[in-house]
């Protein structure tokens, strides 16, 4: 028993597999955490496919017939390297998040969700309940740290500091960083359903991954909010929330998140994109009408001409961006 343990042990050692805690994996860099997840689910799998089921069946010809000393020895021979194996998994989903860590985790839980059954199946019976139960806590805590993952980023994103806010009331790295995360997100879509518990109630409302989905883009959108106050030029705190809500629109129209949010929620954002282009016209017009006032309206037709050329001239600098983008989001 001891010897079939310490064989199993160096077999993954020799994969590269040993005990890690969460404090190894938290001082590790990106790039060679990234490259071990990788590694780590190829070795779940070789020892999940092969080498358990391996000493299953050695157990099985040797003690053929004594089903309690075979299933006795072979979770004694398999504890161990079992939870050397798993501690990575365990390690990595209580490491410190961050937004981009939720594709790993996700990655993770599919790999270890798939291989359940078999993971069930070789270490059936009671003296294997333990190790059982330490793989299946190992699928739920990758999924409670997916599930807090986009929770942190969704409450981070409301908390963004204003003062990172463009010039020139363009689309916002944040916006686009949502956006695509979003795309991303969807190529996970049957895993986040699980996490989340995705359901229909009776009032017809939804849950689970759409609120989630809803949630961040909600977010976005309160920030923004209040990035376009920052603007001391109105009009152009009005193009700023028109173009990157447009930016939004078009991101969840061109991946699989529209069938999530539906068509209304489409709808009612091109009708507010549009609301921001007509009161952008408004704002921004209105000064050139003010310009027209001071110059007055009672002086010569010569007069007023000069007068309006001066004006549009006065605001050219700032049109000159701002008109360009009115015709991209439009």
């Amino acid at each position: 028993r001891d010897t079939r343990s310490s064989t199993l042990e160096l077999t993954l050692k020799q994969l590269g597999v040993e005990y890690v805690t969460a404090e190894e994996v938290q001082t590790a860099q990106a790039e060679s955490r990234d490259a071990k997840i990788t590694h780590w689910i190829r070795c779940l799998q070789i020892a999940v496919k092969l080498l358990f089921p391996s000493e299953r069946a050695l157990c099985d010809q040797i003690f053929e017939g004594k089903h309690a000393w075979k299933d006795h020895c072979f979770a004694a021979a398999t504890s161990k390297s079992l939870l050397n194996l798993l501690s990575f998994g365990q390690a990595i989903s209580k490491s410190k998040t961050s937004p981009d860590k939720v594709f790993l985790l996700l990655d993770m839980f599919d790999r270890t969700l798939e291989l359940q059954s078999e993971v069930e199946a070789v270490f059936a019976g009671d003296e294997c309940a333990e190790n059982r139960k330490s793989a299946s806590t190992l699928v739920k805590c990758l999924a409670q740290a997916a599930k807090k993952t986009l929770i942190d980023f969704k409450d981070s994103i409301v908390k963004e500091s204003p003062k990172n806010t463009s010039t020139d009331g363009d689309v916002h790295p944040l916006t686009s960083y949502v956006g695509n995360y979003i795309k991303y997100l969807m190529d996970y879509q049957s895993s986040l359903k699980l996490i989340f518990q995705e359901s229909s109630n009776g009032d017809g409302t939804k849950s689970g991954l759409v609120s989630e989905i809803s949630g961040l883009i909600h977010a976005v959108e309160t920030n923004l909010d209040v990035k376009a106050k920052q603007y001391k030029d109105h009009a152009l705190g009005i193009l700023f929330l028109m173009n990157n809500i447009n930016y939004i629109v078009r991101s969840i129209r061109s991946s699989e998140a529209k069938d999530l949010v539906g068509d209304d929620w489409i709808q009612r954002r091109r009708r507010t994109v549009q609301q921001h282009a007509t009161q952008y016209k408004r704002v921004a017009w209105g000064k050139v009408l003010d310009c027209l006032s001071a110059q007055g309206l009672t002086s010569s037709v010569g007069s007023a001409t000069e007068g309006i050329a001066g004006s549009v001239g006065s605001i050219g600098s700032h049109s000159s961006t701002t008109s360009t983008s009115v015709i991209k989001a439009r």
